[in-house]
């Protein structure tokens, strides 16, 4: 049976196929976008590890990662991202306060969009009692991907930053003045 190239997933659906089955398989890059940035754990086997554990083996296989969020992460991924080292000299990352729309991006040939933050609560890993409720689409659709990717990409090269309001509020800005 073919899958649809583009398919409606909610809460769990959203971990499973984004965070578990996509992601640890990237060659290439993943390109994560989020508005609020908090501690996400992935099931490894029998165990759980932090999300950035899997970011930094894939750092270490060469996948280049960049991570767009709108503010500070929350103090245990501040931990966690100190675990690793390779996060600290190689992850890229852009913080842009006016970042709300979420999304991943593995090798340009797979994507989600959707409502949830990169967050355990909110890519449904938490137990069906504590996740949020989300909704989004996981594609292989070359037309969606390539929309995606240029939404991302327009506020990682900053072509929102000449006429934006909130430079006041964003280090990012202050490093190109």
């Amino acid at each position: 049976m073919i899958e649809p190239s583009t398919l409606f997933v909610t809460d769990w659906e959203i971990y499973e196929r984004v965070i578990l089955d996509k992601t640890p398989s990237a060659e290439k890059f993943v390109w994560i976008a989020t508005a609020d940035l908090k501690d996400c754990y992935v099931r490894q086997g029998r165990r759980h590890v932090a999300l950035l554990q899997v970011l930094s083996g894939l750092i270490t296989r060469g996948v280049a990662v960049r991570l767009l969020h709108a503010k500070e992460p929350g103090p245990a991924f501040k931990r966690d991202f100190d675990r690793f080292p390779n996060l600290i000299t190689t992850l890229e990352r852009l913080l842009c306060p006016r970042v709300h729309f979420k999304c991943v991006v593995v090798d340009g040939s797979f994507a989600y969009s959707g409502s949830a933050n990169l967050t355990g609560a909110g890519m449904g890993a938490k137990g069906p009692t504590r996740r949020n409720f989300e909704s989004g689409f996981v594609t292989s659709d070359k037309r969606f991907i390539s929309a995606i990717m240029n939404q991302f990409d327009t506020v990682w090269m900053g072509g929102h930053c000449g006429h934006c309001d909130r430079k006041a509020f964003c280090a990012e800005y202050q490093d190109l003045l």
